[in-house]
């Protein structure tokens, strides 16, 4: 994609979304980190169903570790590979109070040593916790980067690396949420809703699918005589 197309491409969804956020619901950078690690292969909606009552009786690395294992499993179970996701929330909340005073580090590398805490979701609590500017790529931006053109990659971090090129200011900050939010509502996995889309226009994914009336229309034969 053109540098000019990326600007317009941006342009067009802050001027849509001015203020994106994350839809997992959180309280402090903590519950932001447990929040994130127990959405992997998990809705937000599902998430926020088990953690709101999670959050109000432990909300500190502290708390979550009196609560244990068995008290955590009760109220994720809900969410899956809730038991790997418990063990990894336990020992990571340990780490926090071992080896960085309970708090959560505004430092990439040191999250990515915490259990259950990958590239993705330390960009996603530098971003969203920390203000900094990063590009947390999962299934939703990683699609969207590759159909449209805008930072194709064949992988996650290849994906990463050349949008953090190629996205300017003052969009840097907010392009992680812009993205995730377009694909996961518009740019779809399985059908692309290209006909109300703000960017179509920019976009290299062909062909564009049709309104849905329209596909209905070209699918019913001609009766007879027309």
């Amino acid at each position: 994609m053109k540098k000019a197309d990326v600007v317009q491409f941006y342009a067009r969804l802050a001027e849509a979304n001015p203020h994106p956020e994350t839809e997992l619901e959180f309280v402090n950078a903590y519950t932001l980190l447990v929040a994130v690690a127990l959405s992997a292969q998990s809705t937000d909606a599902g998430v926020n169903k088990a953690t709101r009552a999670l959050f109000r009786i432990a909300d500190t690395p502290a708390k979550m570790v009196a609560l244990g294992l068995d008290g955590l499993k009760e109220h994720i179970k809900t969410i899956g590979l809730y038991n790997n996701k418990a063990k990894n929330v336990i020992a990571l909340s340990q780490m926090l109070i071992d080896h960085h005073g309970g708090e959560v580090p505004a430092n990439r590398d040191a999250l990515e040593t915490l259990p259950g805490v990958g590239r993705k979701t330390a960009n996603v609590v530098m971003n969203s916790a920390f203000g900094a500017e990063t590009f947390a790529v999962d299934t939703h931006i990683f699609r969207v980067c590759n159909r449209t053109g805008l930072a194709r990659g064949k992988t996650p971090l290849a994906v990463e690396l050349k949008l953090d090129r190629a996205t300017p200011q003052p969009f840097r900050l907010h392009a992680h949420h812009w993205l995730i939010l377009h694909g996961r509502y518009t740019c779809k996995a399985r059908k692309p809703e290209c006909w109300r889309c703000i960017v179509s226009d920019l976009c290299a994914f062909k062909p564009k699918t049709p309104p849905p009336a329209a596909a209905k229309a070209a699918s019913v034969p001609a009766s007879p005589g027309e």
